[in-house]
């Protein structure tokens, strides 16, 4: 086992508070140490790069009612939603307008996991009171 962890009931390892604690603390010390040294970093530590390909889908008309259609909800609801207004949903669907890149990215996630957004409008909805 390795040195400072411990076994938990379910048997797994982890580590105690303070050996969290000191093992950041070494490891932090060792990389300011590298820089006052002027060592190449990633030759010392390891480095990860990650990109996200975040690239919108195009959306069109017809793509847009679905998107919508997925959610369902009515185009003053899907523009609150969204952040934009009524007016701009309508020319979406229409074709007069296309979304801008945020709107279709929002989309996007709407149309990957319409279910979780489902969900997230169930928790956000309020009966609209009389003025």
């Amino acid at each position: 086992m390795e040195k400072g962890r411990q076994r938990t009931r379910k048997g797994t390892l982890k580590y105690p508070q303070h050996a969290i604690g000191e093992k950041i603390h070494k490891r932090l010390a060792a990389f300011a140490e590298a820089l006052e040294k002027s060592e190449t970093i990633t030759e010392r530590f390891t480095c990860r790069r990650i990109e996200l390909d975040l690239q919108p889908e195009p959306y069109n008309p017809e793509l847009v009612k679905k998107t919508r259609a997925a959610l369902g909800v009515s185009q003053a609801l899907f523009a609150q939603f969204l952040g934009v207004s009524v007016k701009a949903v309508s020319a979406w669907e229409r074709g007069a307008k296309t979304p801008s890149d945020m709107a279709c990215r929002f989309m996007d996630e709407i149309r990957h996991d319409p279910a979780y957004w489902q969900g997230r409008l169930r928790k956000i909805a309020r009966p609209k009171t009389s003025v």
